[in-house]
């Protein structure tokens, strides 16, 4: 079964390699990853997807918790909450199927971000699935030149929040963003 594992680590030198660590020496394939900092920046989220058993998942879950720069960890896959991963994909498309890729696209969601016809650059948000049926999709309007994917990011639904996160300063993060200006 595919697990996606969300977990709040202590933004220290070398906490991805063990955390990473503990996939490679019990045996499980990473098939995607993200890493960002939170509102807090002493504290990263990492975004895990792998596939196993759910008991062998839950074994390798407690391990995880037992890291030293572990703060917190929840698999979203045992609860409702929202998956979505990011696509920017480069297709070489005929000048005349300019319009047509565009339409596409926007009805798809997507966004354009280049037309030129050697280099046209689309942005496309959404599930894993569609993000694997839009590029299928794409395939009939030109040559894809690059694909570049972000793997899934996960949140719950509703309240519900891992341990170490609390709703942001809004004001910190205003400046943060702004650097102070």
């Amino acid at each position: 079964m595919r697990h996606v594992i969300s977990v709040l680590v202590q933004n220290e030198v070398g906490a991805l390699t063990r955390l990473t660590g503990l996939f490679s020496t019990r045996g499980y394939n990473i098939e995607s990853l993200n890493v960002a900092p939170t509102e807090d920046p002493a504290i990263s989220r990492l975004t895990v997807v792998t596939s196993g058993s759910d008991a062998a998942l839950e074994q390798l879950a407690r391990q995880i918790n037992k890291l030293v720069d572990v703060v917190d960890l929840h698999d979203m896959t045992l609860g409702d909450h929202f998956e979505r991963e990011l696509a920017l994909i480069k297709l070489r498309v005929p000048m005349r199927d300019i319009e047509n890729v565009t339409k596409h696209c926007q009805s798809s969601g997507a966004r354009v971000l280049d037309q030129h016809p050697g280099a046209f650059t689309v942005e496309y948000a959404n599930a894993t699935a569609d993000v694997d049926r839009f590029v299928v999709g794409l395939t009939e309007f030109g040559i894809i030149v690059a694909l570049v994917r972000s793997g899934s990011l996960g949140i719950s639904r509703g309240a519900t929040v891992l341990a170490g996160e609390a709703m942001p300063d809004i004001a910190v993060l205003a400046e943060r963003v702004t650097g102070g200006r």
